[in-house]
């Protein structure tokens, strides 16, 4: 098929032309970008947390409203509430501790490899978990060992502020403090200067995420201590036999308040809940631009169907000559289809400028890497395939003229 004569009725009608293709290059540069927030976005909400089954995890708050008087209350109220848990049916494990995963909640301290360093050499979120906490999250060991009961030290934080000798960290601040040696059996310190405190690394776990689940490398910088903290308010992480953890999250709740009097259990959370609040804004994000992109197709195709019915419309008289010299269905189909994907290829080519330059500020402003070239390829496509099947119907309508009609009109 020739192709100037069909530039050459462009450039007649080139205002049509030069907004559909506007509408094209813009939908591109969208599209392409939204397409990637939306992978993006899905994906930062499904990365693992490190612990194989969060469906059967939860995690119990409980306060008193009178405090016990002495520590030492303090301490066996936390050991006998533990046992209180593990003897209802049901329960695998259970741990005190001072947070939980994707809790958006806990305590962060910055560590060090010397005392004298002035600034800090990782920021790292810090779990309290004497005894079992590996066992109760089913966290994988890469390296080392894990808490034995030698190991546990109970912080009484009105008179000391150390809080242990032992921690386990996760493979990512093992990697972040001893790039190039195992941090097994390394000494680091909680803060830095005369009071740091020491702490041996004994373990290290391959995966733990923070309560906050920040972006990047920093959702993995964690460490446990084998700290049992004098305190009466307490959190339990629980881990239950599959399929058993809606129950037991009943029965325990009761069995903590049956115990002593003058108790409330401030929360009562399943895991998959605390995952589902953390990421709400994600998904949130991710379904509002699904709608966009889909409501922003719509509207491109109903601007091609539109300007393409309008110009056959327009055309009706050249169709009827062609069609009466010998021209047949399919070429006067062909020919919208061509004048489409002409339109359509120079509002691609303009997109996928677009697409670049918005991601490069998408990267400017937000923490988001660079547009693959998989996106700007499948966003072409897509918006090809849309030209073309948003053309078909009035092309084919302008085949269907009859040359005799078509002259009548005139």
């Amino acid at each position: 098929m020739e192709i100037r004569p069909i530039l050459s009725s462009l450039l007649r009608n080139k205002t049509g032309a030069l907004l559909i293709a506007a509408q094209v290059a813009l939908s591109l540069a969208i599209v392409a970008n939204a397409l990637y927030i939306i992978r993006d976005r899905l994906a930062f909400a499904a990365r693992p947390s490190g612990i194989p089954d969060e469906s059967s995890l939860f995690h119990i708050d409980i306060a008193t409203l009178k405090d016990p008087e002495t520590p030492q209350e303090k301490i066996a109220m936390q050991k006998r509430d533990e046992e209180v848990l593990r003897a209802v049916p049901g329960v695998v494990s259970v741990t005190w501790t001072n947070m939980a995963p994707l809790t958006q909640s806990g305590w962060n301290m910055g560590l060090s490899l010397k005392r004298e360093q002035t600034d800090s050499s990782a920021q790292t979120a810090m779990y309290f978990g004497p005894g079992s906490f590996v066992k109760t999250y089913d966290l994988k060991l890469v390296d080392g060992r894990d808490f034995t009961e030698e190991d546990v030290f109970e912080n009484d934080p009105d008179k000391s502020e150390i809080m242990g000798e032992n921690a386990i960290v996760t493979q990512a601040l093992a990697k972040k403090l001893f790039p190039t040696e195992s941090a097994v059996g390394k000494q680091i310190f909680i803060g830095n200067g005369p009071r740091a405190q020491p702490l041996r690394i004994v373990g290290v776990v391959e995966k733990l995420q923070t309560p906050w689940t920040q972006a990047g490398e920093r959702a993995e910088i964690s460490m446990i201590l084998a700290t049992r903290r004098v305190q009466s308010y307490s959190m339990f992480s629980v881990r239950t036999e599959p399929g058993q953890r809606d129950r037991v999250m009943k029965d325990a709740e009761a069995a903590l308040l049956k115990i002593m009097p003058g108790r409330m259990v401030i929360q009562n959370k399943s895991m998959d809940e605390d995952r589902v609040d953390r990421y709400r804004d994600d998904r949130a994000v991710a379904w509002m631009l699904v709608t966009v992109t889909v409501l922003l197709l719509l509207v491109t195709a109903s601007g091609i169907v539109g300007m393409a019915t309008l110009w056959v419309n327009q055309r009706r008289k050249q169709i009827g000559v062609r069609r009466a010299l010998g021209a047949r269905r399919f070429d006067i189909l062909r020919y919208f289809i061509t004048e489409n994907l002409m339109i359509t290829t120079g509002g691609v080519a303009a997109g996928l400028v677009l697409a670049v330059a918005l991601n490069q500020l998408l990267v400017s402003q937000l923490e988001l890497t660079k547009l693959p070239l998989g996106y700007l390829a499948a966003g072409a496509a897509t918006l090809w395939a849309i030209g073309v099947l948003a053309v078909y119907g009035p092309a084919w309508r302008a085949s269907s003229i009859s040359p005799a009609i078509a002259t009548r009109s005139a």
